[in-house]
């Protein structure tokens, strides 16, 4: 069963992620990854993410080492539905231009049919997961009307068919989690 954690605020953003993601161990899970987003530092790029098939320790060897500074950032255990356990289908998920990060827990059941649609239109797609279907869908609403993040995640979601919960960061908002939730559990602790 997949896990999601989240963090925004003034503290170091990764310690906390991880730490959650180990306190969300015994759900079961075949990967882990994280999404930072780093604004602060001289030279960011700003949104990194990290993702390995295994356990919340082998995230943490790959990151050792690495500069992680962000006070913004998402994890998640993934146990697969869509796609085979491995790097490439581990969540988080990037949106095209690598702009905009997503955890999801749940099942996108007409991914494939959103899917299609996004490649005729001449997106290409790294996973095979529901959950980067998803953050394309909504980059592509996004171009398409113009509209605000918030509204994009909206309107992709009253089209999406499934259950899920979902949280998202960008870049364009460094300071902000957008999180929705419909058949599957979301809680959100504040302080």
């Amino acid at each position: 069963m997949c896990g999601i954690v989240a963090y925004v605020g003034h503290r170091d953003a990764a310690p906390l992620v991880l730490k959650g993601l180990k306190r969300l161990e015994y759900r079961g899970y075949d990967s882990a990854g994280i999404a930072l987003l780093d604004v602060e530092s001289p030279g960011s790029s700003g949104l990194k993410v990290y993702k390995k098939k295994g356990k919340v320790v082998d995230l943490e060897n790959e990151l050792a080492g690495k500069a992680l500074q962000a006070k913004i950032g998402i994890g998640h255990t993934r146990w697969a539905t869509h796609g085979a356990p491995n790097d490439v289908n581990a969540h988080p998920h990037e949106s095209h231009d690598r702009r905009l990060a997503i955890i999801h827990n749940g099942i996108i059941e007409n991914y494939a049919t959103i899917r299609q649609n996004l490649i005729r239109k001449g997106h290409v797609f790294r996973s095979e997961t529901d959950s980067e279907v998803l953050i394309q869908f909504i980059e592509d609403i996004r171009k398409e009307t113009g509209s605000s993040l918030e509204e994009a995640v909206r309107q992709a979601l009253l089209e999406v068919v499934g259950a899920y919960a979902i949280v998202i960061i960008s870049e364009e908002d460094p300071t902000q989690l957008i999180a929705a939730r419909k058949g599957s559990p979301l809680v959100i602790g504040v302080g």
